[in-house]
C-alpha cells in the first residue's frame, strides 16, 4: 500500500458534494492511509446535499497540521461554510506554507481563496467560480485535473478518477 501511515485531513461541514467527499476517503484508505474527518465539532453528524451522512473524527480547534501530511477540502456548498472558521484557514496555510498536499475539487475552491494561497497558481474548478479562482490571482484551466506544486484540483464527480490519481502521486 502506497499511503501506509499517511495522515490525512478530511474537512467537513454539511452540504458536501457526497461523491467528492466519499471517494477520496475510501481511496486514500484503500492506499492504506489514515484519514480523519474534521468538522466543526467532534463526533458530529454531517449531511451530503444528497443525503449521505458521515461523522466527524476530531473538532477544527483539535488538529494540528504539522502531525498531517495532507488535506483535502470537499465541494458541494460546504466550503463556503468551512471558509469562515478561522482554524480551517490557519490549517490550509500551514498545509501550504510546508508544501504539503492539498486537494480541492469543485467549489472547494473558496477556502483556498479565503486562505489568500491561489496567487501565481494554476488551478481547476468547477466552472461557476472560475471568476472567484481568477480574481485570486490563479491561472484558471478547464482541465479534469491540475497540479501546481502541492495543490492538486479538480473540477466535479466525473474527475473524481483523475483527481484521487494525482493527488496519490503528490502524496506518495
Amino acid at each position: 500500500m502506497r499511503l501506509q501511515s499517511k495522515r490525512i485531513i478530511q474537512l467537513v461541514s454539511n452540504d458536501f458534494e457526497d461523491l467528492e467527499l466519499w471517494y477520496p476517503v475510501l481511496r486514500l484508505k484503500e492506499e492504506g492511509a489514515i484519514v480523519h474527518i474534521v468538522g466543526e465539532k467532534a463526533g458530529e453528524k454531517y449531511i451530503g446535499k444528497y443525503g449521505v451522512p458521515i461523522f466527524s473524527d476530531y473538532a477544527f480547534s483539535d488538529i494540528n497540521p504539522d502531525d498531517y501530511d495532507a488535506i483535502l477540502v470537499p465541494g458541494g456548498w460546504s466550503p463556503d461554510l468551512l471558509r469562515r472558521f478561522d482554524d480551517v484557514l490557519s490549517m490550509v496555510r500551514t498545509m501550504n506554507d510546508q508544501q504539503k498536499p492539498i486537494g480541492q475539487i469543485c467549489h472547494a475552491g473558496w477556502v483556498l481563496i479565503s486562505a489568500k494561497i491561489l496567487s501565481g497558481k494554476k488551478v481547476t474548478s468547477t466552472p461557476g467560480i472560475k471568476d472567484d479562482m481568477t480574481n485570486a490571482g490563479a491561472t484558471w484551466l478547464d482541465e479534469p485535473v491540475v497540479v501546481d506544486g502541492n495543490i492538486v484540483s479538480s473540477r466535479r464527480p466525473p474527475d473524481l478518477p483523475d483527481y484521487m490519481r494525482e493527488f496519490i502521486n503528490v502524496l506518495g
